[in-house]
């Protein structure tokens, strides 16, 4: 591996949370090992080790020291004929070859291939309902939406809502349901003449019930959580980890949250009184989490929903909160979420997917 290449893996103790998530996305091999100040192997970072951090405390700007494995499998150069087996005894996907003084030289990644077939073995969301939020006009994305139905607009030549349904499909997922409005009979016809082995009920809106109140139109008694999305993103992420971690916390409702760093194009001033300049910061950059609309519910909170009025996600989700009950987020990098809604995050979408060739 070159050292342009090697470095995109490499990230030292002080960097925060924010800045090793940028690198992870920029590498997307979810994964990165930590160098002191001496370039010495110190330790080994993953977006779930990340991600349990920030569940935790909250804290995007502690150093990745804090959060880090200081005891990272490693190889030397002489063993690397059984990197595979050793990454499949410790259940890894990445060990780096490290020299004599615990230098880096070069990291061996576990084939996509391998990952891909581990995860589609375990089907681990088999009976787990998905519900596909697929009523919307799609407002704007005009003037496509005027031809098409939102769900049915192509990223690459595959329309959006199948591309969510094969994702889920490799998690072991037969169950789909798709709220229903907004040029309906496309996405019927659509779906009719390209089913693959799975169940895909229809919920019919008569009007726009939000993305919470169409769900009290489902018929069906669910007895295990389900999970709600809308019909115009892709999340790259387990989401096996996420029913597990949802299941583990405890949540009523878990919402998949995304980092999202925004760049102030100004320089700042902060003041005190009476118009007194304290300092001045050029173009800062501040960090949130945002809604990226995919959510795992429990049971009980379809009788909670009310009949006949527009109700969103977000609505059940402020109830729950002045209730005190338990509402939990799953953070992701900013680059695992893709949104459909605007035209140039569809561009951004088709190159993250790696089809302009299609």
């Amino acid at each position: 591996m070159k050292k342009g290449h090697l470095d995109a893996f490499l990230i030292g103790q002080t960097a925060t949370a924010v800045e090793a998530m940028q690198k992870i996305d920029f590498n997307a091999k979810g994964i990165l090992f930590v160098v002191d100040g001496t370039g010495r192997l110190a330790g080994v970072i993953t977006d779930g080790d990340i991600r349990r951090w920030l569940i935790k405390t909250g804290d995007l700007r502690e150093e990745v020291s804090k959060m880090m494995n200081r005891s990272p499998k490693v190889i030397y150069g002489k063993e690397l004929k059984a990197a595979k087996e050793r990454m499949e005894k410790y259940s890894i996907t990445a060990l780096p070859v490290v020299d004599a003084q615990d230098h880096v030289m070069d990291i061996v990644f576990k084939e996509a291939k391998d990952v891909i077939a581990e995860m589609e073995g375990k089907k681990a969301l088999k009976g787990i309902p998905v519900v596909i939020m697929a009523g919307g006009k799609g407002t704007r994305l005009y003037p496509y939406t005027k031809i098409l139905p939102k769900p049915l607009i192509p990223i690459g030549d595959i329309p959006i809502m199948e591309r969510i349904i094969q994702i889920f499909r490799r998690y072991g997922v037969q169950q789909f349901y798709a709220t229903v409005n907004y040029k309906k009979s496309m996405i019927k016809s659509y779906f009719a003449e390209n089913m693959g082995n799975f169940s895909l009920r229809y919920v019919e809106e008569n009007q726009p019930l939000g993305t919470a109140g169409s769900l009290s139109l489902i018929e069906e008694t669910f007895d295990t959580p389900f999970i709600v999305t809308n019909c115009d993103i892709l999340i790259h992420a387990d989401y096996a980890d996420i029913f597990q971690y949802h299941q583990a916390a405890g949540n009523e409702l878990t919402m998949v949250t995304a980092l999202k760093n925004i760049v102030v194009p100004y320089g700042v001033i902060h003041s005190s009184g009476n118009g007194r300049i304290d300092s001045m910061e050029e173009k800062p950059k501040l960090s949130y989490f945002v809604n990226t609309g995919m959510y795992i519910l429990n049971p009980k909170l379809l009788q909670e929903i009310p009949q006949e009025v527009c109700f969103h996600m977000t609505d059940l989700a402020d109830q729950l909160l002045k209730e005190g009950r338990k509402v939990g987020m799953y953070p992701i990098s900013e680059d695992s979420f893709l949104d459909m809604g605007e035209f140039e995050e569809m561009r951004r979408m088709e190159e993250k997917l790696n089809l302009k060739a299609e």
